[in-house]
């Protein structure tokens, strides 16, 4: 049986990624203003940088229409694959899962998998499913484990500076104004399909992705071992090589993939954002 996995452009799988294992991406809308374009098709982080210097604004995303969906899976089905099995960003910040599945409901075959997670947390779930695929699961076994896996991953990032989070309204003047004065890096973690603030570190960046990185090896209780994301926004100097010397020290992953977070992670966080995402289900999936 010939399965096509799919994921919308919000999991953040780098190019390599997505060629290596052959993965479809639906990108999202994103608006500078007026000028309407697709993620990482006509739109990449740095011209989101390029836009907020500019204009002191930031773009606006948006899911795709159940008919794009539809023209979406329309296209594999169309093309010798018996069935598509999709994954879409946490049905809790986007509208994009509710139009997969209206899509979905009007074609055969089609599987629509609610990641409850963002960034490569969905990536990990996407991977997982193209490993499955090439071991020959059928498309509802794959779906089945993945929503299973689902409340497992642990997908959290640190960020540098709120800027981005208050002029996105996603932050108050006051707590804005207090992060800046007491040097305080959030630390944001999806929980059960959406995002909140887990820790606040204090102090120098580096020392507070050090303690941002300690925190995650705590929660490494039974990781699945395969692979581990260290996904990032645009980075200062050092910053992420050391921050994957970190993890690579702990010798518990078998790949530490290196990515490039995506339009939706940059315009939510901004600069030096880092996070360290794993499953972590070992002993739930024995």
């Amino acid at each position: 049986m010939k399965i096509k996995i799919t994921a919308d452009s919000t999991c953040d799988l780098s190019p390599e990624l997505i060629q290596k294992y052959d993965i479809g991406i639906m990108p999202l809308h994103v608006a500078l203003g007026n000028d309407d374009r697709l993620d990482g098709v006509t739109i990449q982080p740095n011209d989101i940088y390029e836009y907020y210097a500019a204009n002191k604004k930031l773009p606006r995303s948006g899911a795709r229409s159940s008919e794009e969906y539809k023209e979406f899976f329309k296209s594999f089905l169309d093309n010798g694959y018996d069935a598509v099995v999709h994954y879409d960003i946490s049905a809790d910040m986007s509208g994009s899962f509710d139009n997969a599945m209206l899509a979905a409901q009007e074609l055969n075959n089609v599987y629509v998998v609610d990641s409850r997670n963002l960034s490569t947390g969905t990536g990990l779930l996407v991977l997982d499913a193209c490993d499955m695929a090439a071991q020959g699961a059928d498309p509802s076994t794959i779906a089945k484990r993945s929503r299973e896996r689902t409340p497992f991953v642990r997908a959290s990032f640190i960020i540098d500076k709120l800027e981005f989070l208050y002029k996105g309204g996603r932050c108050s003047s006051l707590s804005y104004l207090g992060a800046n004065l007491l040097q305080i890096n959030p630390v944001i973690e999806v929980k059960d399909g959406r995002m909140g603030i887990a820790s606040k570190p204090m102090g120098r960046y580096m020392r507070c992705i050090e303690k941002y990185a300690e925190w995650v090896k705590s929660n490494c209780t039974s990781p699945d071992k395969t692979r581990c994301f260290v996904t990032h926004t645009k980075m200062d100097d050092g910053l992420t090589e050391n921050t994957i010397k970190i993890v690579k020290s702990w010798d518990i992953f078998d790949e530490i993939i290196e990515t490039t977070a995506g339009c939706t992670i940059t315009t939510h966080c901004g600069s030096n954002t880092i996070g360290i995402l794993f499953i972590n289900d070992a002993k739930v999936s024995e």
